[in-house]
């Protein structure tokens, strides 16, 4: 599995997007079948079917939104595509509504009440995994490093917290996962953050990982090729005096992203187990050991990825919140696809606040 997985980061950022959708319809099977197995007696009509139904409208929507946002420029070029991109939302919608009504008909009497419940739980199992693996795509266009460098993490800490938890571990940690103990979740803590700061030091490195993904719609190509950002750039700061005496150092050349790394590295050992605890909860709630059989050994894939949700969302609104700033790169595609019109009253627009600020001359105005 390890092999294939570094197989697929080295055939690029399209192929982990692929790779995610497979393990979201995986993980949505997975905790539906649940739900079918628990009530399967009931025989309720339609339910496996609108599950599905459900699942493919709001991927539809999800998807559509991200081609409109990272590919318009290619899209405006097929007109076939174009209708579908301007109604996106109301195409979503009239999908939706059109399953919404399928289950209003199927409706059966004396079992009201739990097709209600099984309507509540599809769509609280489409928001835990199409939302964040949505989420973990816009993760990967802002760079593979946001990808890779949250996951790893999260897959470090739980390695090392059973690692240290099975030599040292004395003290119960919470009752839901009885193995868990204190000694584990503190070493585990360490050992992810150390993680995080060396392996973001290797990727920031390299092009390949940090640079944001773009769609090159000359080459119908995903690209990777960029001035890095100085959040990639190596700059020298000052050692803390109490470590100077330490270290020897008085100064450290580091990459910004390391110090970014180590907020990651620190949810990833913190909150990212919660995770793994709410599946836990969930999993003794319906008294099953695993949710699926599918790796031998260690349950269905949602026991693998209960963590990495969790992270995913916190990745993105970290990015969100102290990270992205304005891109000219996509408003520059946004107004790639406007009207002649539209885009002669941008310019015009634009010149004369260049002209106000003292940026151009009075004399360009034309």
């Amino acid at each position: 599995m390890i092999s294939v997985f570094f197989l697929i980061i080295y055939m690029g950022s399209f192929m982990l997007m692929l790779l995610v959708l497979g393990i979201q319809v995986k993980c949505f099977h997975e905790i539906i079948t649940i739900g079918y197995r628990v009530y399967h007696s009931y025989d309720l009509p339609w339910f496996r079917s609108l599950s599905w139904y459900f699942l493919l409208c709001v991927n539809y929507f999800f998807y559509g939104e991200t081609v409109a946002d990272y590919f318009g420029t290619f899209v405006q070029r097929r007109e076939q595509l174009q209708f579908l991109i301007r109604y996106h939302r109301f195409i979503s919608f009239a999908l939706y509504l059109a399953g919404f009504c399928m289950f209003v008909l199927s409706l059966v009497k004396k079992h009201y009440r739990l097709q209600f419940y099984m309507f509540a739980w599809t769509h609280v199992t489409l928001l835990i995994t199409v939302t964040q693996s949505h989420l973990v795509i816009q993760n990967l266009f802002e760079g593979m490093i946001w990808f890779l460098v949250p996951i790893s993490s999260v897959i470090c800490n739980d390695i090392a917290a059973y690692i240290f938890g099975f030599f040292f571990g004395r003290t119960p940690l919470i009752k839901l996962s009885p193995k868990k103990t204190w000694e584990g979740f503190i070493g585990g803590g360490f050992s992810t953050v150390l993680f995080g700061f060396v392996f973001s030091y290797f990727l920031a490195q390299h092009q390949y990982f940090v640079c944001p993904v773009e769609y090159n719609s000359e080459t119908n190509r995903f690209v990777t090729e960029c001035e890095p950002s100085e959040l990639f750039q190596l700059k020298k700061y000052s050692v803390p005096l109490l470590l100077q005496a330490v270290l020897g150092w008085e100064t450290v050349n580091m990459y910004p992203f390391q110090m970014h790394s180590i907020a990651l590295s620190t949810f990833a050992s913190l909150i990212g187990p919660f995770g793994g605890f709410f599946a836990s909860g969930f999993k003794r709630a319906f008294k099953i050991k695993d949710f699926a059989d599918t790796i031998p050994g260690h349950g269905g894939i949602m026991d693998r990825f209960d963590c990495q949700y969790l992270m995913a969302t916190f990745v993105h609104v970290y990015i969100t919140s102290f990270i992205r700033g304005p891109n000219p790169s996509k408003v520059l595609k946004q107004l790639l696809v406007l009207q002649p019109e539209q885009q002669l009253n941008v310019y015009r627009t634009l010149k004369s606040h260049l002209v106000e600020k003292g940026i151009l001359q009075p004399s360009l105005r034309g």
